[in-house]
């Protein structure tokens, strides 16, 4: 059987790319050079020879995660692999939410270590039986990848557990950072191979391939994908500590749809990305919608949910009935409380026992009466936080036992083994109150299992000797810190650090009136049993589906190296400016008009020093000089700064701050527009914006002639913003009835005078041009930030102006490839400035090139 693979894919991390075999099943080969697709399964007929049978039209979703939902075992008898799904698996019940037409295909490892020379005969194997690619990744980077990074540095800072010390964490590793990325690469490798990037999503699952989607999507610019993150995001302070937090966060940038159990997930990522990538993020008819880069990431919010299917046979069991039998007996006349935990330290459990023994010390009476049953689940990690966390478990459990117990009664059992499925749904059938005390947990769906389980079935109801109509109660105890929290309202909600909370909590829980105890269970059940994980897929790949339909209607392009890679998405008729294009159009045209925005055009906006360079000073008076040309810079800035700092270009008109004031060269007056002839609103302003300065740490205050502008870019970025929205809501609401305007832009809430604007500047000009007898037949705008749209605007409809004899040449240009209403763009201020030198030359009467100039811009990027 020959083998395949993907050539030259994406140099982010060392090693060869894995081979895949090729197989005779219908999963579609894809492309080794961008653009050109082969052996693709697709719904219409393929141009090329394909050596792969077609699968017909079927929507397919690849499921991504860490491991296969799958068992492997090995035949004693003939040495084989043998396989079988993991009925218990998320990634398996999952597929409940999609259409039966619907394909799934899965991409992960397994939990096994397969021999190099049986890898290619699993793989088919895997592939005919169960639709699973497996990635195979070595013994010695899995340990890194995994037990490394992921274990090591990954979970515990997701569950907020900073490295202060050796004895408390990991030092960040490098190494193991590598690891991390070479094994999304073979992850990667293994999508690029089964993948239809046409017509295929792709769902991504937890922290282990947060650098996945760079990958994909450097390779293919319109892929649909979806990323699911299982644990906690940590709050910014936390976060932060990470010294590769910008490529993971744009690593799921990438995607375009990233799901959070909690809003509190989500807010902290979406806190993380203001404050570290500067990006903002605005709801859209109750979608959260991040910009990036032209292409909005949508952000969903939504717990995933058990599957009722799986855990109501499993109750049916005769074995979960016999087992219900059993307990009912051994626990005759007390009341059980359980719990349900991983071994590790972010679960609380000797917490919860604390809690329990503060219980029997404060309510004598229940000495003898309640029995805490705690099953602790095969620890994931072996680290000695772990032992340490087992250690104290088992400790305080036999304190509990020696001071309360008795030859006949111990209040705190743990089972620390592994127990089967229907044994735990018989403590949860039998339990009186479960208790879940994590310090910090993704999801944890321990009280959903729970709460199905206090339902009951038939053959559950039978085994108990009660009717089908019997009352069904339960009582959960939570912590606020576990992803489940919020869905669960009739759940105590407690803070697991306090132990007498949670001891009162339980007292609560167990002494609580029945009917009570029925309310809330009938309201919990009402929302697990409609909130199960076929729900939580079938909307997850529904709002995924929308956040890609826009992505054929606009063009993109790659920028950046490694893993700093991102794809700009845009309209199709934005393209770049080319300098030998805009240079030929000025050249044979006579009457030329020309706007230059100030900040971000000819300075760059990050930069301290504002003044003019000499060299800027030398190109604008050059094209000042042209009598062919009437140039205008236009600007936000006061006219003090910038007829001083332009001094030099005497026939160069300027507008300063918004148009308010405009002067059409160095020996005219500066004329004042008459709409905003009344101030007197300023008095008004002054006194609120000062409130929200002396509120707001970093901002301040800038004073203009006809308006006010406060600045909050060196404040904390979230406080910031929410004082910036704050101010633009009080500042309308006093200004209801003046004449005059509040303006949000970047970092900034300004307020000016009704009716001045950069684009009535643009119309002024080129009106006067007209009526002059001289009316324009080439007209360039550029200018880098929302003001200047106005620009855009004002220029792109003189088109249509009846007056022209002749429809100018327009050149709308933003500096930053970014959304915008001018159809041309420029990378940066250097770009303009090689632009514009162009332009100087061409002024020229026998044109030449200038010796330093020596670019060539793309007219389509």
């Amino acid at each position: 059987m020959a083998s395949r693979s993907c050539a030259n894919f994406l140099h982010l991390a060392s090693g060869n790319l894995l081979d895949i075999p090729q197989t005779p099943r219908g999963l579609p080969r894809v492309m080794t050079v961008p653009g050109i697709i082969s052996d693709m399964d697709s719904c219409s007929s393929n141009d090329g020879d394909s050596d792969v049978a077609s699968s017909g039209c079927r929507e397919r979703k690849i499921i991504v995660a860490n491991m296969l939902p799958l068992h492997a075992k090995r035949d004693r008898e003939t040495s084989k692999w043998r396989f079988s799904w993991d009925e218990d698996s998320l990634l398996l019940h999952l597929k409940d939410g999609f259409s039966p037409e619907m394909e799934a295909v899965y991409v992960g490892s397994l939990k096994v270590d397969i021999d190099v020379n049986e890898q290619e005969e699993v793989a088919q194997k895997l592939l005919e039986d169960f639709n699973c690619v497996p990635t195979f990744v070595p013994h010695d980077l899995q340990k890194k990848f995994y037990l490394g990074f992921c274990k090591q540095h990954l979970w515990p800072l997701f569950h907020y557990m900073l490295p202060m010390c050796p004895d408390h964490g990991d030092r960040f590793d490098r190494i193991l950072w590598q690891a991390y990325v070479s094994a999304n690469k073979i992850f990667a490798d293994k999508v690029m191979e089964v993948i239809n990037p046409d017509d295929d999503y792709v769902w991504i699952h937890d922290y282990h391939l947060m650098v996945l989607p760079t990958f994909l999507r450097k390779h293919l610019n319109r892929i649909k994908l979806g990323f699911f993150l299982h644990s906690p995001f940590p709050s910014s302070e936390i976060y932060r500590t990470l010294p590769v937090r910008d490529e993971i966060l744009r690593g799921l940038l990438n995607c375009d749809i990233i799901g959070f159990h909690t809003f509190d997930y989500a807010r902290h990522f979406l806190s993380c990305c203001s404050r570290m990538l500067g990006l903002d993020y605005e709801s859209k008819r109750g979608h959260i919608g991040l910009d990036y880069f032209g292409r909005t990431v949508f952000i969903k919010i939504l717990p995933v949910g058990v599957h009722m299917g799986r855990l109501e046979s499993v109750l049916n069991l005769s074995s979960t009935a016999a087992r219900v039998k059993e307990i009912q007996k051994q626990f005759e006349g007390k009341k059980l409380i359980l719990g349900i935990d991983d071994m590790d330290i972010f679960k609380g459990i000797s917490l919860k026992l604390l809690a329990v023994e503060q219980l029997l010390q404060q309510h004598p009476d229940l000495q003898g009466k309640i029995v805490l049953v705690q099953i602790v689940n095969p620890a994931r990690g072996f680290g000695k936080d772990v032992q340490e966390a087992k250690k104290e478990t088992y400790m305080t459990a036999k304190k509990i036992n020696e001071v309360y117990g008795s030859p006949n009664y111990q209040p705190v059992i743990l089972i620390d083994r592994p127990v089967p499925r229907y044994e735990k749904s018989a403590y949860y059938a039998l339990a009186e109150c479960c208790i879940v005390n994590a310090v910090r947990d993704g999801m944890n769906l321990v009280p959903y299992k729970y709460i199905v389980c206090r339902q009951g079935t038939p053959g559950m109801d039978e085994a108990l000797g009660v009717k089908p109509e019997y009352p069904r109660t339960s009582m959960l105890v939570v912590s606020e810190f576990i992803g489940c929290s919020p869905s669960l309202s009739g759940a105590i909600r407690v803070n697991p650090w306090d132990i007498d909370a949670v001891a009162e909590a339980l007292n609560t829980a167990i002494t609580i009136p029945e009917s009570e105890k029925q309310l809330r269970h009938e309201k919990h059940y009402r929302y697990v049993s409609t909130h199960d994980v076929a729900y939580w897929a079938r909307s997850f790949v529904m709002d995924l589906d929308r956040a890609c339909q826009d992505h054929y209607s606009k063009c993109c392009w790659g920028i950046g190296l490694g893993l700093s890679f991102r794809v700009v998405s845009l309209s199709p008729n934005f393209r770049r400016l080319a300098i030998d294009h805009i240079c030929s159009a000025y050249r044979r045209t006579s009457r030329r008009a020309i706007f230059l925005d100030y900040d971000g055009t000819l300075v760059p906006e990050a930069s301290i020093i504002k003044t003019p360079s000499p060299e800027v000073i030398s190109i604008i008076k050059t094209l000042c000089d042209d009598p062919k040309n009437t140039v205008f810079i236009v600007s936000g800035r006061g006219r003090a700064s910038l007829s001083d700092w332009l001094a030099p270009c005497e026939k160069l008109g300027i507008a300063a701050e918004h148009g308010y004031f405009i002067r059409w060269s160095k020996d005219s007056e500066w004329e004042t527009s008459p709409v905003g002839a009344d101030l007197e609103w300023k008095k008004i302003v002054e006194p609120v914006m000062s409130l929200y300065r002396e509120a707001t740490d970093g901002s301040s205050i800038e004073t203009k002639e006809s308006g006010l502008v406060w600045h909050h870019q060196d404040a904390d970025p979230d406080f910031g913003s929410c004082q910036a929205k704050e101010l633009l809501d009080h500042l309308e609401s006093v200004l209801a009835n003046e004449p005059a305007v509040v303006h949000r832009g970047q970092h900034i809430v300004e307020v000016k005078p009704q009716g001045v604007s950069k684009g009535l500047v643009a119309e002024k000009v080129l009106s006067r041009m007209v009526n002059g007898g001289k009316p324009p037949d080439f007209v360039m705008c550029v200018g880098d930030d929302k003001s200047d749209e106005d620009m855009f605007q004002s220029i792109l409809t003189s088109v249509s102006n009846p007056s022209l004899p002749v429809a100018p040449e327009i050149f709308a240009c933003t500096v930053g490839r970014k959304p915008s209403k001018a159809r041309y763009y420029l990378d940066d201020t250097a770009d303009v400035l090689k632009l514009l030198k162009g332009l100087a030359t061409a002024t020229i009467s026998k044109p030449r090139c200038l010796p330093e100039i020596k670019v060539s811009f793309e007219s389509n990027a």
